[in-house]
Parts: C-alpha cells; sequence; structure tokens
C-alpha cells in the first residue's frame, strides 16, 4: 500500500502513535483532514555514530557518472582527483553558490558520508572554475567533526560563505567559513550560533546592507543560550548580533534580499506557513525588527516524517525569492494539498511587498492525483524568469523519480510545460543509515542559465550532482508546443 500522509490521517489512533514516534510535521493533515499536526519535536540533525577513520584512496573506483536526457547534461560533483567515483561512500544535501562577478567559479557544500554504513557525516565541498564542467573535491573541512545542514553563499566581492551545523558536546552551533580563492581554501569556523535545519543568504543588493548575512533555524534546537531564531552579521561573517525571535517560530524556509535591501523570509510555524518582512535589517546601527508578517496560502502544508519517497526528511522545504526586476516576491513549496494527491508543487505571488498574496497556483502539469512531486526548489533570475525544479514519481508508479523542470516569465501566472532534466533514479538506495536523501536541493539562477545542485542515486549510492539549465538545453519551442523534439538555442 502506498505511504501516504492522509491515510494517517483517517486512523486517529495510529496517526497519534507514529506523530509521538517521529515528530509528524505540520502540515500531514489539509483541508481533507482532521487538522494540522503538531511541529516535530525531534531535530532532524543529531551525533548518533561515531567517527571512524575511513582511507578514501583505499576504497574502489568507478567512473565519475555523467547522465543526460535529452539535450540536458548533469555531472557528478563527490569524484577524486582523477574524476572518478568513490564506492561505498554518500553525499546528500547539497548547496550552490556561483560568483556574480566570474559565473565560472562555483562552490557547492554538502554532507559527506565516508561510508554507507555509518551516519557520521561531515562538511564535503567541492569547487568549479569551468563552469561547473569538471569539479575538484578536496575533502571535507573539517575531518572527523560531525557536521551537516551546509548552506553555500558567495558575496558582490567573490567571497564564499559555507555555513555549517556542528553539535560540540551534543547541543547545537553553527560556524561560517570563508574561501577567498574560489573555495579551493577555506578560514577557520566563526561562531554563529545557529541551530538544527538553519538556512542563511547574503545581501548583494548593493545598498547599505551589501554583504550582510542573515540566517535563521528551528527554534527548539538552537544553539547553547539562544535568545532567539534568528540573527544577523553585518562584517561577513565574523561576528553575529544576539539572535531574536522570529514572529510564528518559522522553519523549514529559506530567506532573500531584494533590491531595496529589504529582508524576507518564509517558513512553516504555529499558524501555517508566513512570510516575514525587515525594512531595517540592512542598517547595521539598527536592532532588527520584522515589521510586516504575512500568512501565505500555497494550498496544503509542508510535509516531514510521513512516508513517501523521502521517509526519514523533508519532502522540501519552503522557498521565497526576490524579482530583482520589478520587486515581485515570490513563494513556492511541495505541499500536500486537498484531496488524494500526496504532494504538488505550488507557487504564489505578491505584487505590494507581501502584504497580499495571490491564489496558489500548481507548477506540476501532470494528471495524477498518486504522484509525488517533492523537494520543490526555486530561484529567480535578474531579468524576472522564474526556475522551478523537482523531484517527480508520475512515470513511475512508486518512488522512483525524475528530476523536473519549469520556467515561466510572466510572474507566475503562467508557467512552461513541464520537462524532466534526468533519468529515473531509486531515491531509497544507498541510505547511509539515514531513511532519507536529506533534506533539500539548491539553485540559484543567472539570465542565460540556472544552476543546479542536487542528490541522486545513479551510481545506485547517493551523490551530488551540478546540473547547468539554459544555452541550448532549453527548448523554448519545444515548452510551447509541447514537443520536446523542438528546441531553441536560448534561454528567455
Amino acid at each position: 500500500m502506498r505511504a501516504h500522509s492522509k491515510t494517517l490521517a483517517l486512523i486517529p489512533g495510529l496517526a497519534l502513535a507514529l506523530a509521538l514516534a517521529f515528530g509528524l510535521a505540520l502540515g500531514l493533515a489539509t483541508a481533507d483532514d482532521a487538522g494540522p499536526s503538531p511541529l516535530a519535536q525531534e531535530p532532524l540533525e543529531k551525533l548518533d555514530d561515531p567517527f571512524v577513520a575511513v582511507d578514501r584512496a583505499a576504497l574502489p573506483r568507478t567512473p565519475g557518472r555523467v547522465v543526460t536526457r535529452g539535450p540536458f547534461t548533469t555531472v557528478q560533483v563527490n569524484v577524486d582527483a582523477l574524476g572518478n567515483n568513490i564506492v561505498g561512500d554518500a553525499a546528500n544535501e547539497p548547496s550552490i553558490a556561483v560568483d556574480p562577478a566570474d559565473p565560472s567559479r562555483m562552490v557547492i557544500g554538502w554532507r559527506q558520508f565516508d561510508t554507507v554504513s555509518s551516519n557520521f557525516r561531515q562538511a564535503g565541498w567541492g569547487w568549479s572554475a569551468d563552469g561547473g564542467a569538471s569539479w575538484t573535491f578536496p575533502g571535507v573541512l573539517e575531518p572527523g567533526i560531525f557536521r551537516s545542514d551546509p548552506v553555500v553563499g558567495v558575496d558582490n566581492q567573490g567571497v564564499f560563505y559555507y555555513y555549517s551545523l556542528g553539535t560540540p558536546g551534543g547541543g547545537f552551533v553553527n560556524d561560517m567559513f570563508r574561501s577567498t580563492d574560489g573555495g579551493m581554501t577555506w578560514s577557520a569556523p566563526f561562531y554563529a550560533c545557529g541551530g538544527d535545519k538553519a538556512w542563511f543568504t547574503l545581501d548583494r543588493s548593493g545598498g547599505i546592507g551589501d554583504g550582510h548575512a542573515y540566517a535563521f533555524w528551528t527554534s527548539s534546537f538552537g544553539c547553547p543560550g539562544a535568545t532567539g531564531n534568528f540573527n544577523r552579521s553585518t562584517d561577513g561573517g565574523f561576528n553575529w548580533d544576539p539572535e531574536i525571535f522570529t514572529p510564528n517560530d518559522i522553519r523549514w524556509g529559506t530567506l532573500d534580499v531584494a533590491t531595496d535591501g529589504n529582508l524576507y523570509l518564509i517558513g512553516t510555524g504555529n499558524v501555517g506557513i508566513s512570510v516575514l518582512r525587515s525594512s531595517n535589517a540592512q542598517d547595521e546601527g539598527q536592532a532588527v525588527v520584522f515589521d510586516a508578517v504575512t500568512s501565505v496560502d500555497l494550498g496544503g502544508n509542508l510535509v516531514a516524517f510521513g512516508g513517501g519517497p523521502n521517509p526519514g526528511g523533508l519532502s522540501g522545504q519552503a522557498w521565497i525569492a526576490t524579482n530583482p526586476a520589478n520587486g515581485d516576491l515570490y513563494a513556492l513549496a511541495s505541499v500536500d494539498p486537498p484531496g488524494l494527491d500526496p504532494l504538488d508543487v505550488h507557487f504564489s505571488r505578491s505584487t505590494d511587498g507581501g502584504s497580499t498574496w495571490s491564489a496558489p497556483v500548481r507548477v506540476n502539469d501532470d494528471a495524477s492525483t498518486s504522484s509525488w512531486q517533492w523537494f520543490a526548489t526555486m530561484s529567480v533570475a535578474p531579468n524576472g524568469r522564474i526556475d522551478v525544479i523537482w523531484n517527480d514519481t508520475r512515470n513511475s508508479g512508486g518512488f522512483v523519480s525524475e528530476l523536473f523542470y519549469s520556467y515561466s516569465t510572466d510572474g507566475g501566472v503562467t508557467w512552461k510545460p513541464n520537462v524532466a532534466l534526468s533519468p529515473p533514479f531509486d531515491p531509497s538506495v544507498g541510505y547511509p543509515q539515514q531513511n532519507k536523501l536529506g533534506d533539500y536541493y539548491h539553485m540559484v539562477s543567472y539570465n542565460d542559465a540556472a544552476h543546479l545542485a542536487w542528490a541522486a542515486t545513479f551510481n545506485n549510492e547517493q551523490d551530488v550532482y551540478y546540473t547547468r539549465i539554459g544555452g541550448s538545453e532549453i527548448f523554448a519551442d519545444g515548452f510551447e508546443s509541447g514537443d520536446t523534439s523542438a528546441w531553441s538555442g536560448t534561454i528567455p
């Protein structure tokens, strides 16, 4: 029988037992259910297995994986110096940064498991100096140190940042690493407080807050002595302001900074999905205040620990993005909608700075009511094009997934027909003593392409991949006609 959250909602006693056992998340119940379930009271990240040194050089090798689907090419990132796959390890939860001044320079960070027989993970990373055509995987930032939830970024000066969760003494602490040479080497870590399932972003507005870093995390699992679940750095991540609490206690979301310097957060919390705005975070002389809080109806709620293709983790996090071309705001997530459909990709927009939001729009165009569209991820190009990817089970009848893509050039009012970017893969293969493929993917968009870091199991193990979605791979004519044999050589 298909594992589906709504099946649980029909059996109250069983649902309660499972909620207590697994920390069933907000969003497993929707309009056709009994009501929202409590937010998870178990951390997504915790130290279980001890560190055991693994000699990576002694592990078997196979050729590094390059996969194609039509004109789309995907390249494995976690490869050795010769470009070979390291057999027996695992990698997931990738995050990507692309230098705005030199897009040939990229960094991807991920959770590195040196062996699938242990869930001990470290801060893996790779860098590219040729626009993602090839990657160098030097190892981990701190060998033997537990690290998770990586998020990477880059500022307007080309300094790369690696934001990483650790568990010193059994608590939760985030640190910030910096690289001034394109990700080849990294500084010592700078304490950033933080906590479980954190995300961070950088201000690249060019305004008074340019270079500021902002982060938030799950309030229940913050650093020791934390006075909130949000903080700010105004000096490039070296030092961080005292923490404050986010309104509605949001989590499992992201942040973005608009061209006017306003900061926006999205997440799910004690009143559903909310968007927060701070218009003064850019002013280092003022304490951060969230001066606008708005509920957003995405036509469903986020799902975690609810079975499905990623049973031990999130089915995706909430994304917020600003349109640099006109200032509009966009929200997107994989959500559990009313009815039998387990997960869809839903989008909403605001044209008034987040005060009001449009009715949700469904991005996936399949006719199935039993397929899972999970790990939905969004980014916006400087010209306003909205790029969205997700894992999709529409063609498998089970949990075997393909990476799908769509885009919009009219602010999300309409979406191009969905297209598959990858061959099928089984997300349940190669679990590193965890029942999940991580909790997220990450993508950044420029006018000529979207750059995606994601995880899949094409080697029958979890590995990190890079896909460039753009140039000759975008077949605008095919999108318009639904005929994927027709394509043009430009991305809108």
